[in-house]
């Protein structure tokens, strides 16, 4: 099962993160105020981990189909900050049937532009009735 080119996005502002901030109704300062970065030892606000895992679940179902999904987990590694550009992809790694139901398992990755991870993502998706 060959997956799609990765989705690259970025850099991302310090707009996409107060946009994101809105929508998800995280309003941490961490992500949007530079004086409280700072004091918490960051250079500059964090992009919201969930952004990137939404960024991942966005080229999986691109590739697999939203109503496929049947499992989906991130795990946040490193931080984003404003000017970085990630790129989402993965692959199928397994596939087999349960109860009747063809699934795939899928590993994602959301690297930062230096090549560091900042996001890993495992999912499983329907592929249909088991014929």
């Amino acid at each position: 099962m060959k997956a799609p080119p990765p989705l690259v996005v970025g850099p991302l502002t310090r707009t996409d993160l107060v946009r994101y901030q809105g929508a998800s109704g995280d309003f941490n300062p961490i992500h949007h105020d530079e004086p409280f970065a700072r004091a918490a030892g960051f250079p500059a606000p964090l992009s919201l981990g969930m952004l990137q895992a939404g960024l991942l679940a966005t080229w999986a179902t691109d590739w697999l189909g939203a109503s496929a999904v049947r499992r989906f987990r991130v795990r946040f590694a490193v931080p984003v900050l404003p000017g970085d550009t990630v790129t989402c992809s993965g692959e199928a790694v397994r596939e087999y049937t349960v109860d009747g139901e063809a699934l795939v398992d899928v590993e994602l990755v959301c690297h930062k532009q230096d090549g560091a991870v900042a996001v890993l993502g495992w999912a499983t998706f329907s592929k249909g009735p088991s014929t």
